[in-house]
C-alpha cells in the first residue's frame, strides 16, 4: 500500500455503500482523514465521517464541505462517486429520466469539483479521481442516460487537466466494468454469464480491485498523471 506523508483530507460522495464505501475504507487504512456523503442516513465504519448532502443541491454540497473542512481541513483529495441509473429504452426514456441523470451523475460531479478546487487551488495540490463506467464509452442499450453522463466526466477531467495542472492539482477517471456490488447481485444469471462471456480476465471486479487504484492515483506516486482514462474492468474493454 502506498503511504503518504501526513494525514490528509479525503471527501467521496456516495461513499456510504458499495464501491463507494470500499474506497473510504481504503483510504482510512491509508491513515487519511476520511470523509463520505451519503443522502439516506447508514452505518459507516469508525474513523469516517459522514455528512448527509445531496450532490443536487449546491447549497447542501457547500454546507456538506463546511463540516469536512472544519473537521478534517481543506480536501485534498475528491472522488466524485455519487450516482443513479434510470434505465430504460430510448423510445420509452422520458426527459426527467435523462436529466435526472445528468443531474446527479455529471452535473453533481461538476458541483463538488468546482466546490472543492476553491481549496485545492489555494494549496496548490490536490487529487480528483472521477468514476466513470465502461458504459461511457462503450454504451449500452436502455442506457443513454447513464452512458451519457459518465462519458462526460471524461472531459470534465481532461478540462480540469488543462485548466488547473500547473497548480499541483490532476484529475483522472477510473472506468469499472462490472463489480460485485448489491446492485449487480439483482442481475439475472443470464445477463450475469453474457457479461462475463465478454472478459478476457473471467470473472468480475471486487469494489476493493476499484478503490485500490482510486488509492494509488491519488498517491504521490502518480503525481505526473493527469487526464487519465483508466480502464479497471479485466481487459473487457481493450482497444476503446
Amino acid at each position: 500500500m502506498t503511504e503518504q506523508t501526513g494525514a490528509r483530507s479525503v471527501l467521496i460522495t456516495g461513499g456510504n455503500r458499495g464501491i463507494g464505501l470500499a474506497i473510504a475504507r481504503s483510504f482510512l487504512a491509508n491513515r487519511d482523514k476520511v470523509a463520505v456523503t451519503y443522502r439516506t442516513k447508514t452505518e459507516l465504519p469508525d474513523g469516517i465521517l459522514g455528512v448527509q448532502a445531496d450532490v443536487t443541491d449546491a447549497a447542501s454540497i457547500d454546507a456538506a464541505f463546511k463540516t469536512v473542512e472544519a473537521a478534517h481541513g481543506p480536501v485534498e483529495v475528491l472522488v466524485p462517486n455519487a450516482g443513479i441509473t434510470k434505465d430504460t429504452l430510448l423510445m420509452r426514456m422520458s426527459e426527467d429520466d435523462f436529466t435526472s441523470v445528468i443531474d446527479t451523475n455529471l452535473t453533481g460531479a461538476f458541483r463538488v469539483v468546482q466546490r472543492a478546487t476553491k481549496g485545492m487551488m489555494k494549496l496548490r495540490k490536490g487529487r480528483i479521481v472521477l468514476i466513470s463506467s465502461v458504459s461511457g464509452i462503450y454504451g449500452a442499450p436502455g442506457q443513454v442516460n447513464y452512458s451519457a453522463s459518465k462519458a462526460g466526466l471524461i472531459g470534465i477531467a481532461r478540462s480540469i487537466t488543462r485548466e488547473l495542472g500547473g497548480r499541483g492539482i490532476t484529475a483522472n477517471v477510473i472506468m469499472p466494468g462490472i463489480v460485485l456490488t448489491e446492485m449487480f447481485g439483482e442481475v439475472s444469471e443470464e445477463m450475469k454469464a453474457k457479461y462475463l462471456a465478454g472478459i478476457p480476465a473471467g470473472r468480475f471486479s471486487s469494489p476493493e480491485e476499484i478503490a485500490d487504484v482510486v488509492r494509488w492515483l491519488a498517491s504521490d506516486e502518480a503525481a505526473y498523471i493527469s487526464g487519465a482514462l483508466i480502464p479497471v474492468d479485466g481487459g473487457g474493454s481493450m482497444g476503446h
